[in-house]
C-alpha cells in the first residue's frame, strides 16, 4: 500500500505531497549491490560518451558513415528493442479484450515495461540522428511526406507512447492517492488499450516496412517483401518471451510485493504463455519456409551466409519452439525459461541480420559498431533498469492497489 494512503490526506498545502515525493526519491535497501557497482560507473561512462556525441558529432563515437547511417543504436536499442516490448499490446489484448483474467496480475508490470523501452528508444533515435534538432521532421512530414513509411512510424511511436502511458496511470495514481483521477483514468484504460494495440500492430510491421526500400542492400536471405508481417508475428512471440524472461527475474527480486495467490499462479502464467510462443512461432517458422520457397533461394545455403540464415532459423526458431512445446505438455517451467531466453537470442540476432549484418554485406569494408556504441547502449540499457526498479518499488505495480482503489468515489 502507498505511503501516500495515510499521510495525503492530513494536508491539502501541497507540503505533505512535496515531502513525500522527495522521500520517495531516495535509495531503498542496500547500494552497494553487485548490479549496481557494475551497472553505474558504466551509466556515468555512457552519460560522458553522450555529452562528447552532442559535442562533437556522432561520428567523434560511432562507426557510422554517410554508406551506414544506421548501426547498433537503430538495429538494436530501436528495431529489436520494440520486438522486445511487444509484450505489452499482446498481453493487454489477451486481458482487456480476450479477457483471459489469469494474466491480469502481470499486466502492469509488462505495460511499465513497455513504456520505459518506448520512451528509451525513442532517447536512441536522438542519440542516431546526425542532427537531432531534425527529430520533428519525420513527424511534421517535412522533407518526407505524410505518405512515407517514416512519417507514419513516428506518429505510431509518439501515439502508442501516450496510449502506455494511460494504461500504467492509474498506478500513479494510486502512489500519489489522486482518488478522484484514478476513476477518470480507469474509466480511459480500455480505450487507450484499443488504440494502444492498433498502433502496435501497425508500427510492428511498420519498422519491418523501412526495410522494404532497402531491397539491393539487404542479403536476400533476409529481404523479402513480407519483411512487415514477420516483423509482426515475430513480435508476439519475442514479446511474450521477455515477459517470461523479466517476469521471473522480477518473480524473484520483488518477492516481497507480490501477494501470496500471485505468487502460486506465476507458474501457471509462464505455463499458458509459452502455449502461446509455440503457436506464435510454429507460424512464423512457416512463413518463412513459404518465403524461402516462393524465393527460390536455394543457391544462397551454401555459402557463409547461408550458414548463419539456417543457424537463426534451427537453432534459434525450431529448436526454441519446439522447446516450448514439449515442456509445455511436460508443464517444465524451467526448460520453458530456457526457451524464452533462446528466443530473445534469436530475435536479436533476426534484427541485427537484417539491419546490420545482412545490410551491404558484400560491401568492401563492413560496419562494426566501436566499444564507445556498446557503452552508450549497455549505459541506456541499465537506466532503463534503474527506472523500472524505482517505479515497482513505490508503485502499486507488483503488489495489491489500496483498498479505496477498489471502492466506486461517489
Amino acid at each position: 500500500m502507498s505511503n501516500l494512503d495515510y499521510t495525503i490526506a492530513k494536508d491539502n498545502d501541497g507540503k505533505t505531497i512535496w515531502k513525500f515525493l522527495v522521500g520517495e526519491l531516495k535509495p531503498r535497501g542496500s547500494f552497494f549491490t553487485p548490479f549496481n557497482l557494475i551497472s553505474l560507473p558504466i551509466m556515468l561512462f555512457g552519460l560522458i560518451l553522450i555529452i562528447i556525441r552532442f559535442w562533437k558529432g556522432i561520428g567523434s563515437i560511432t562507426n557510422l558513415t554517410q554508406e551506414v547511417p544506421w548501426g547498433l543504436w537503430i538495429g538494436f536499442d530501436v528495431v529489436t528493442g520494440v520486438a522486445f516490448a511487444g509484450g505489452a499490446y499482446v498481453l493487454t489484448f489477451m486481458v482487456y479484450i480476450l479477457n483471459m483474467r489469469k494474466y491480469h496480475s502481470i499486466v502492469r508490470i509488462t505495460v511499465l515495461n513497455g513504456f520505459l523501452a518506448y520512451v528509451f528508444y525513442a532517447g536512441a533515435l536522438l542519440l542516431d540522428l546526425g542532427r537531432p534538432w531534425n527529430v520533428v521532421n519525420p513527424i511534421i512530414g517535412n522533407s518526407f511526406g505524410t505518405s512515407s513509411v517514416l512519417f507514419l512510424v513516428a506518429w505510431h511511436f509518439l501515439l502508442y507512447m501516450i496510449a502506455q502511458f494511460i494504461e500504467f496511470s492509474p498506478a500513479v495514481a494510486e502512489w500519489l492517492g489522486a482518488k478522484r483521477a484514478r476513476v477518470i483514468l480507469s474509466g480511459m484504460t480500455v480505450a487507450a488499450v484499443i488504440f494502444g494495440i492498433t498502433l502496435s500492430t501497425l508500427h510492428q510491421s511498420g519498422l519491418g516496412a523501412l526495410y522494404l526500400m532497402a531491397k539491393d542492400k539487404i542479403h536476400p536471405l533476409w529481404y523479402s517483401e513480407f519483411i512487415p508481417i514477420m516483423f509482426f508475428v515475430s513480435s508476439i512471440f519475442a514479446g511474450l518471451s521477455m515477459v517470461i524472461f523479466e517476469g521471473s527475474i522480477s518473480h524473484k527480486v520483488f518477492s516481497d510485493q507480490i501477494s501470496k495467490k500471485n505468487q502460486k499462479a506465476h507458474k501457471s502464467i509462464l505455463h499458458g504463455l509459452s502455449k502461446i510462443c509455440a503457436g506464435a512461432m510454429f507460424a512464423y517458422f512457416f512463413l518463412q519456409i513459404i518465403i524461402f520457397i516462393h524465393g527460390k533461394r536455394w543457391a544462397y545455403l551454401n555459402s557463409p551466409m547461408g550458414y548463419w540464415y539456417l543457424t537463426e532459423m534451427i537453432g534459434f526458431v525450431l529448436f526454441p519452439m519446439m522447446l516450448f512445446f514439449y515442456n509445455y505438455r511436460r508443464n517444465n517451467i524451467f526448460a520453458i525459461k530456457i526457451a524464452a531466453l533462446i528466443t530473445m537470442l534469436g530475435i536479436i540476432i533476426n534484427r541485427l541480420n537484417v539491419s546490420v549484418i545482412g545490410f551491404k554485406w558484400d560491401a568492401p569494408v563492413h560496419y562494426y559498431p566501436s566499444w564507445m556504441e556498446i557503452v552508450v547502449t549497455l549505459a541506456v540499457i541499465f537506466t532503463e533498469i534503474w527506472i523500472f526498479r524505482w517505479v515497482v518499488n513505490r508503485m502499486p505495480v507488483l503488489r495489491e492497489p489500496p483498498l479505496w482503489a477498489k471502492e466506486k468515489i461517489e
